[in-house]
């Protein structure tokens, strides 16, 4: 059994096992719950089906959050995929799901918390891109393009991997921005992405590893500054960058480009960082952008 404060221990073992994270994670988890796996997929599978809600219901190019501070974003970067974008279609339909999802947490939507509500968008954001592509643009439903490239089945798996990840850095750093900023939940969310991409995509554990690290360690030192301490400005658009980042990592370590401090040494540092940044920067909307004349006056207008 494992106690999940190394990932480096998960990942080894899926080496030696000739194995996914998942499948090592998965098994473990069965036994220290003394439960079925089947059930425990089941369970997740079911989580599954809130992100593709979530993603659902922030398409919606009416939905606006109570502050009407977010909302139609998605929706806006959806209509480009009917474009030549920058980026091409699959980061495009990353990051319109990745505010979709963040845009119905701020509307007081269902989300699934990964790890956290603020960082909501980015792993659905990854995994529901691999498993269903891009958006038909202007359209809140139907798919297309050549993205479809994995099975539901792996799509689930996939987040035990990142489920891992996030109980390895709960538990060795941490994973909330008033404890550590906004790189212990966007950071964190990140990192989770890069790993489920990882292995979707085929790579090897070790890749895992590499890609969750180079990930984590592009977002040190983020900070948690709400705007009228409410999540939404700065927090729906750091998921879209959250993904971003995530696909980057990933491809890099796909093409065996590693990490040069491993990613347990990468956990430590950052739970290092959070534990040294002052409490203005750190959810209290005493700092940062939230500090800003533009960000206290949304703050007057709203609250007066």
């Amino acid at each position: 059994m494992f106690d999940y404060r190394s990932f480096a221990a998960l990942a080894a073992a899926a080496e030696e096992g000739g194995t996914a994270v998942s499948a090592v994670v998965l098994a473990d988890q069965a036994r220290q719950m003394e439960r079925s796996e089947k059930e425990l997929f089941n369970e997740m599978r079911a989580a599954l089906e809130v992100m593709k809600a979530a993603v659902a219901g922030g398409s919606d190019p009416l939905l606006r959050s109570p502050s009407g501070l977010s909302g139609g974003l998605s929706f806006k970067m959806k209509e480009r995929l009917g474009k030549e974008t920058l980026s091409g279609p699959f980061c495009t339909a990353a990051i319109a799901r990745a505010l979709a999802a963040a845009e119905y947490n701020a509307a007081m939507g269902r989300i699934v918390a990964a790890p956290t509500a603020g960082a909501c968008g980015i792993l659905p954001a990854a995994v529901l891109t691999m498993l269903e592509g891009d958006f038909v643009a202007g359209d809140t439903g139907q798919r297309s393009g050549p993205f479809r490239r994995v099975t539901e089945d792996a799509a689930v798996m996939s987040l035990f991997t990142a489920g891992a990840l996030g109980m390895v850095i709960a538990g060795e750093a941490c994973i909330a921005g008033a404890e550590g900023g906004c790189q212990a939940e966007c950071g964190s969310a990140s990192a989770m992405a890069a790993a489920a991409l990882t292995e979707l995509a085929g790579g090897s554990p070790a890749g895992v590893s590499h890609a969750a690290a180079i990930a984590l360690k592009n977002q040190l030192g983020l900070v948690c500054d709400p705007v009228a301490g409410l999540v939404e400005v700065p927090c729906v658009k750091r998921n879209a960058g959250g993904i971003m980042c995530a696909i980057g990592a990933a491809e890099m370590a796909l093409a065996g480009i590693e990490s040069v401090i491993p990613l347990d040494e990468v956990i430590a540092a950052m739970g290092e960082i959070g534990a040294a940044l002052p409490a203005s920067l750190r959810e209290t909307a005493r700092g940062g952008l939230a500090a800003t004349p533009s960000g206290l006056e949304i703050r007057r207008k709203i609250f007066g």
